[in-house]
């Protein structure tokens, strides 16, 4: 039996959903003074296709920590020539089935500018509050445990794989995740033979479903109904009686099997004991759609334009297990692919989606999340020729974007950022 929650952490936790969870809230009041700009992406197209051998599914996790080319590695690298991304962002495809194949893709309307700067963050020109944050010390992680909190947006779009990783939800049916979550570079998963998206909503029992001493739920429901009626005949209110069933409702993950999954051929190149974290990032389409808010996909060039270059993630870490865990921080250092932070988060939070606030239409429109990357993990990181450990994610660029859209659509007309 666990402790009752204090007074304290309940003013606490109050106080952190009444201004992180609630529509139109935000972290800052800065945050609700930036906006995104019209962006062009470059068009995917598909030009060929090869069927390869079905994986064995022999890959068994990882806990080693590689080490990672870093930033001043990254910048002294060339920079890709046209079809070098078309080798990387060409992918594979498996389906559930077992069926594996290659698909080799061409680049139209390509820039040099996609990869970098294709569009900007335009914030007013009030100061902003920057303060300091403790890192590796105090947990700065929220367990989310209210279920109207871990069953309605934003929450309700992180979601759990039966790998052990986190994901989110960027549309009915796709999951956005890490590639590392199914795949570690040389062969899939074990776990993915049979892979799973779990989804956290409330468990409630079905028409019909019989309570205890044998009487039907609907029984019971016109029992209870006699008992509260008034002299008069007319009913007492009901909602005491709503609430009273609502309470009894706990949260549980409904699981759907995964129909494919696509992984870009750029995650699965490594060089001796060097790994690139780039394109650690996979797409699932489930079998059953789910009838929920999922999130967007942006992207944002330079996370160090958004207020404090702060950045937001839920996720289902081991050590709170059946639980939401919210963090926040502001983002260190930046290349061109990766974003490093410390960003409080433990196993489990791997593959889920980070996210920034940002008005649409010039500033004048709603403000919405938008997922602008995948959160990686721990990686050591080369940096001024020694080792330095980051919490690190893959941010969404505007080639990653157009990628990411092509699998859920299909469409380039359906994949323009505004």
């Amino acid at each position: 039996m666990t402790d009752p929650p204090s007074l304290l952490s309940i003013l606490t936790a109050l106080a952190v959903f009444a201004s992180l969870a609630s529509r139109g809230a935000s972290i800052t009041n800065n945050e609700d003074n930036c906006h995104s700009t019209q962006m062009k992406v470059p068009v995917i197209l598909d030009q060929s296709t090869a069927t390869l051998q079905s994986p064995e599914f022999t890959a068994d996790e990882s806990n080693d920590q590689a080490v990672m080319c870093g930033i001043e590695c990254q910048r002294k690298l060339p920079e890709p020539r046209p079809a070098e991304l078309e080798r990387l962002l060409s992918y594979e495809t498996v389906y559930e089935n077992g069926t594996r194949i290659f698909t080799k893709i061409k680049l139209e309307q390509f820039s040099t500018d996609f990869r970098n700067k294709s569009s900007s963050v335009v914030c007013n020109s009030e100061p902003l509050k920057r303060r300091k944050r403790q890192v590796y010390g105090m947990d700065g992680r929220f367990v989310i445990t209210d279920k109207h909190f871990t069953t309605n947006y934003p929450f309700s779009t992180s979601v759990k794989l039966s790998t052990g990783c986190s994901g989110i939800l960027v549309s009915p049916r796709h999951v956005l995740t890490s590639a590392h979550c199914v795949h570690d570079g040389h062969e899939y998963l074990k776990g993915t033979k049979k892979l799973r998206v779990g989804v956290m909503k409330l468990r409630s029992k079905r028409k019909g479903e019989r309570q205890r001493g044998g009487r039907s739920r609907g029984e019971k429901r016109r029992e209870s109904e006699a008992e509260i009626k008034e002299p008069n005949g007319k009913r007492m209110n009901r909602m005491k009686r709503d609430t009273e069933s609502d309470q009894s409702k706990k949260t549980v993950f409904r699981w759907t099997r995964v129909k494919r999954t696509q992984v870009p051929a750029g995650w699965m190149r490594q060089t001796g004991k060097e790994v690139s974290a780039d394109y650690d990032y996979a797409l699932l389409e489930l079998k059953r759609a789910h009838k929920m808010k999922f999130m967007d996909l942006g992207v944002v060039p330079a996370v160090k334009d958004v207020p404090a270059g702060r950045i937001h993630f839920s996720g289902f870490d081991n050590d709170q297990l059946g639980k939401v865990v919210y963090r926040f921080c502001s983002v260190l250092e930046e290349s061109n692919d990766l974003m490093y932070q410390y960003c409080d988060a433990q196993k489990g939070s791997s593959g889920a989606g980070v996210y920034v606030r940002l008005r649409d239409q010039g500033g004048k429109g709603k403000w919405k999340r938008k997922v602008i990357g995948v959160f990686s993990g721990h990686q050591w990181v080369d940096v001024d020729g020694m080792q330095k450990d980051y919490n690190v994610a893959v941010r969404i660029t505007p080639i990653k974007y157009a990628q990411i859209c092509h699998w859920i659509h299909g469409d380039a007309s359906q994949c323009k950022l505004v």
